[in-house]
């Protein structure tokens, strides 16, 4: 692969750039026919037991609506587990629908997976679900939630992604082996990031200086390349694999630390409803958040339908993200390598919202987005942010 192809996969999907294109323009995607099908038109399973806990027929909406944060990738996989085998592909719209399928068995009721992203104009989560209210869960990042907070209140029902993929990257070469971002900091080369959050965080703790952050990242592997002194943000569920196998130019192992090991400790990408949809969607909900709790282990422990999914949905969006099967497996590795996807350390349970984890994001977070300017008031209320009542306590990782 070639620089100039791979400078479209790596991605600007911090929190904070998100928030910085929140001022941008927003169409809602039009209900355009399926250009795509898929040809095998396979039965979508068993049917659901009638009243039995995978039935959504009669307390969910037909076509159960699910919004990503990103262009499609593995780890989103939770969410495209679910699509059956009959499913269609909008190109146009950028979504994929079909039956809600778990493990073979049909819930009667369709699902809807729409990318963010350029697909949305960058538009926030809560942005689209407020603005499009079928939509029943999106995956909102807790400092956008905090963002959102005042104006279109979101509440996390699960988390799929325990703690952050996202880390800060560097060459081991130039930084002398260095094995934590410390090190590899410390003789004051430039730390570029998409946006302020990370860095903020990183001189609160004394780990980078002022004078270390350059927010100009675009997302592109040019300038790691051509000056190998920086410092740059990534996602240890792609970048350490693309560096080393894709990008020719590079072609070696980049060091790296994740962030949720230097206070990063944000729910990333957490099943996440309206306020209202909480209420009047209670039903459904009961049912649906353990379904989502267990496809995201079931896609962990076998991904590859899922994934070759993900990449036909990658190819037949055509938006200019690239991605490859080699790097969704490696997505998958990392995710259990790395204990980014585990149960949660306080409950034993798996998507469970730990409340002291919630309180101490929303106060270092809240601090960080009020100095930024990015909120007016940082007195959020960490319980108005999450709820666990959803939650099935016998789902874990160990079950």
């Amino acid at each position: 692969m070639t620089l100039s192809t791979t400078l479209r996969r790596s991605s600007l999907r911090p929190a904070a750039a998100v928030l910085a294109a929140a001022g941008l323009a927003f169409t809602l995607a039009a209900c355009g026919s399926a250009d795509a099908e898929n040809a095998a038109a396979e039965p979508a399973g068993d049917a659901a037991e009638t009243g039995g806990p995978l039935d959504l027929a009669d307390v969910c909406p037909s076509t159960v609506v699910l919004q990503q944060d990103w262009q499609p990738q593995a780890e989103h996989g939770s969410m495209y587990n679910l699509v059956g085998p009959d499913y269609t592909i909008d190109a146009d719209a950028k979504s994929v629908t079909g039956s809600l399928v778990v493990d073979g068995t049909d819930t009667g009721v369709d699902v809807e997976v729409r990318p963010g992203g350029p697909s949305v104009n960058f538009q926030p989560v809560p942005a689209l679900m407020y603005l499009d209210t079928d939509i029943m869960l999106g995956a909102v990042t807790t400092d956008v939630a905090i963002v959102s907070a005042a104006d279109q209140p979101v509440v996390a029902v699960a988390s799929q992604l325990t703690s952050s993929p996202q880390i800060i990257m560097w060459d081991p070469e130039t930084h002398d082996g260095a094995t934590t971002i410390e090190e590899a900091a410390a003789a004051g080369d430039p730390l570029v990031t998409s946006g302020e959050v990370i860095p903020a965080l990183l001189e609160s703790q004394g780990i980078i200086t002022q004078s270390q952050i350059d927010t100009s990242y675009e997302g592109t592997p040019q300038r790691f390349v051509s000056d190998p002194a920086i410092l740059q943000q990534g996602f240890a569920t792609a970048e350490p694999y693309i560096y080393e196998n894709e990008i020719a130019q590079w072609g070696r192992p980049v060091g790296f630390q994740l962030l949720s090991e230097v206070g990063f400790d944000v729910y990333p990408q957490a099943l996440t409803a309206r306020e209202a949809t909480i209420t009047e969607e209670a039903d459904c909900l009961a049912k649906l958040v353990p379904i989502m709790q267990r496809s995201q282990l079931d896609y962990l422990e076998d991904p590859t339908a899922t994934n070759e999914l993900i990449v036909e949905l990658v190819e037949a969006y055509a938006t200019g993200w690239t991605y490859s099967t080699e790097v969704a497996d490696f997505s998958v590795q990392q995710q259990l390598a790395l204990d980014i996807v585990r149960d949660d350390e306080a409950s034993g349970v798996f998507g469970q919202l730990d409340p002291d984890r919630m309180a101490q994001v929303v106060t270092d977070f809240g601090e960080i987005l009020l100095e930024a300017g990015t909120i007016a008031d940082a007195d959020i209320d960490p319980t108005s942010l999450y709820t666990n009542e959803f939650i099935d306590t016998s789902i874990s990782m160990g079950e």
